[in-house]
């Protein structure tokens, strides 16, 4: 029997454990984090958290409807082992119970219905040189044109600037602020890491990290539009990949724009492909107007 609870009623050690040890683990569904990205967040539970699943709440026109918030790549049912039929039953339990305008599982979750998928890219932990042979040709010779570029890894205090000025691929000035408040609380958390690429000096480009036990995961790319030919994107994932990849693995999180795909395709990684329940704003309409 799966129970839907809310905030106050979530056993959060309990819950904490059940993400550590699943085989989904992922940073995303941290209490702390959900927390931060949320406007307000519940849980459906099986079990004693035997298998746990949170659900992003926003309200919206009066009423509350399951939204994945910014930042936040993938969620869905996690548990100690893989079990198809129980994540099918999260999958009903989730739509009978909520009314659902945008939900990510997780790339482990499946089930018998067929769902939309997004595509995401990564990397497992490795050998450098072992990795570099799956390099697309042409990202090796970009990579190897940009060598004159200076490596450094840097705080938010003194990029603060640079990501504010130059930071794109967000429509509203809001969500950038989101994005700062988020980098922030990373800071605090120790779990951001920055990289930046110099020219003469001046930087270029910089690579948002966030760093959790043994993965790194791309937050975001940061360039400026001066320097687009100095290729200062790929310098940094090369040169991260390279000092990080034997001990960490590398989640870019995103693939599913085509320009975007084919750069993460070029360092060698593997798509990952996670379903998606999505609605449209209509069929939201509709559904409250039935009830």
């Amino acid at each position: 029997m799966i129970k839907r609870l809310n905030y106050q009623q979530i056993d959060f050690e309990k819950y904490q454990n059940c993400i550590e040890t699943s085989v989904q683990r992922n940073f995303y569904a941290k209490k702390e984090i959900l927390d931060t990205l949320c406007e307000k967040w519940e849980l459906l539970v099986s079990g004693d958290y035997d298998f746990v699943m949170p659900v992003p709440l926003k309200k919206k026109y009066g009423f509350h409807f399951v939204l994945m918030p910014l930042f936040c790549q993938q969620l869905g049912v996690f548990s100690k082992a893989v079990n198809c039929e129980m994540e099918q039953q999260f999958l009903t339990s989730l739509e009978e119970n909520y009314r659902v305008f945008s939900y990510y599982f997780n790339h482990q979750n499946t089930f018998n219905e067929d769902l939309k998928v997004k595509k995401n890219y990564f990397i497992e932990r490795t050998e450098y040189s072992v990795l570099r042979k799956n390099y697309f040709k042409g990202r090796k010779s970009t990579v190897k044109t940009a060598q004159y570029l200076d490596f450094k890894e840097v705080g938010l205090a003194e990029t603060f600037g640079f990501i504010t000025d130059n930071f794109k691929g967000l429509e509203k000035k809001s969500d950038l602020q989101k994005f700062l408040s988020y980098l922030k609380f990373l800071e605090t958390k120790k779990m951001l890491r920055i990289f930046g690429a110099f020219k003469e000096n001046q930087l270029a480009s910089l690579a948002i990290m966030i760093s959790e036990g043994e993965s790194f995961a791309l937050l975001g790319l940061v360039n400026d539009e001066k320097c687009r030919l100095d290729n200062g994107a790929s310098y940094l994932i090369d040169r991260i990949l390279k000092e990080n990849i034997h001990e960490k693995s590398f989640d870019f999180m995103g693939g599913s724009i085509r320009g975007i795909e084919v750069f993460f395709k070029s360092f060698g990684s593997v798509l990952q492909e996670y379903p998606v329940l999505e609605n449209t704003k209509k069929d939201l309409l509709l559904n409250i107007l039935r009830k």
